[in-house]
C-alpha cells in the first residue's frame, strides 16, 4: 500500500507557515488613496481663526489704523492728549501719514485693527510696511 501512495503523485505537501501580506497593501493603498482625495473636497479658502485672550492691556498712548471692507483706511493717535481717526484716500496716502504720525511720536507702538470682512492680505502688508518704516511695535487689536 505504500508502493500505491507514491504512485499517486508521490510527493507530500508542504503547510505554508507564512503570512499573505499582498491583500493587506491592497487594503492600505486603497485607504491611502481614500485619505488622500477626500481633503482636496473640502474648500481651502474657508479658515476659521480662534478668538484670542487679551494678553495684556494696550498702551496708553498709540496709533491706531482701521482697515475696514472695501478698501476703507483711517489712521489716527489714541492717547492722553488727542483722540481721533481721520480717513484716508489710499494705501500711499495712508503710509505718508503714518510716516509722520511716527516721525512725532517715535515710541508709540501702531495697532491694526482689521475688520472681520477685510482682506487678511491688506492687514500683512501693513504690518510689514512699518517694520520696513523703522517701527518695531506693531500689533493686532482684538476684542
Amino acid at each position: 500500500m505504500a508502493f500505491s501512495s507514491s504512485m499517486r503523485g508521490g510527493r507530500r505537501r508542504k503547510f505554508k507557515s507564512e503570512i499573505n501580506v499582498v491583500p493587506y497593501i491592497d487594503v492600505m493603498l486603497v485607504l491611502l488613496i481614500i485619505f488622500m482625495a477626500v481633503p482636496a473636497n473640502e474648500a481651502p479658502s474657508v479658515v476659521n481663526l480662534p478668538r484670542a485672550e487679551k494678553s495684556a492691556l494696550p498702551p496708553d498712548s498709540y496709533i491706531q489704523i482701521s482697515v475696514q471692507p472695501e478698501n476703507r483706511l483711517s489712521i489716527g493717535v489714541h492717547g492722553k492728549n488727542r483722540t481721533g481717526m481721520d480717513d484716508v484716500a489710499d494705501r500711499s496716502a495712508l503710509l505718508q501719514r503714518l510716516q509722520a504720525l511716527h516721525d512725532e511720536n517715535p515710541d508709540y507702538p501702531v495697532l491694526i485693527a482689521g475688520d472681520r470682512e477685510s482682506k487678511y492680505e491688506d492687514v500683512i502688508l501693513l504690518i510689514s510696511e512699518a517694520k520696513k518704516m523703522g517701527i518695531n511695535r506693531v500689533g493686532l487689536a482684538t476684542k
